[in-house]
């Protein structure tokens, strides 16, 4: 078992499959000592995360609704990998927050991916990251976020 699995397991982490694309694109590229992840959706054990931030959910569960996010993430990371152990550094995340246009805390949602990421990756998991408001995402779900990831 590698070192993050360990971790994985440590925190009590079952990680999902990888989901697989929903439109014309790749879930994974990798390019020289990146691998840049797709966009992932908020999906969780009872399906899809769905609702707006400023309007029917608060930033706990937008939160959650990002955690979900990253766990995505490092599933395809995997998939792409074989390996978690491979990644040398989570270099950046762009997380995407479907919510109203008063609603001014993205950073606090896509902290539940970004705090997923140190908890796993530890100081390797320290990374630079954009959160954006977005007036809707793809199937109507709460938070999107991409990433990429140095690797060996």
């Amino acid at each position: 078992m590698s070192r993050i699995d360990t971790r994985l397991s440590e925190l009590g982490i079952t990680l999902p499959g990888a989901p697989a694309p929903a439109a014309n694109y790749v879930p994974f590229v990798r390019s020289g000592n990146q691998l840049f992840v797709s966009g992932q959706i908020s999906n969780g054990p009872e399906g899809l995360i769905k609702g707006r931030l400023g309007a029917d959910m608060d930033v706990s569960e937008g939160a959650l609704a990002a955690r979900f996010c990253g766990l995505a993430l490092i599933a395809q990371a995997k998939a792409a990998l074989g390996d978690l152990d491979r990644i040398k550094r989570v270099v950046k995340l762009v997380g995407f927050v479907n919510s109203t246009a008063d609603f001014i805390d993205q950073p606090k949602v896509i902290n539940g991916c970004s705090d997923l990421m140190v908890e796993v990756f530890g100081e390797a998991g320290r990374h630079a990251r954009s959160a954006v408001s977005a007036v809707s995402l793809p199937l109507g779900v709460a938070v999107e976020i991409e990433a990429i990831f140095e690797v060996a």
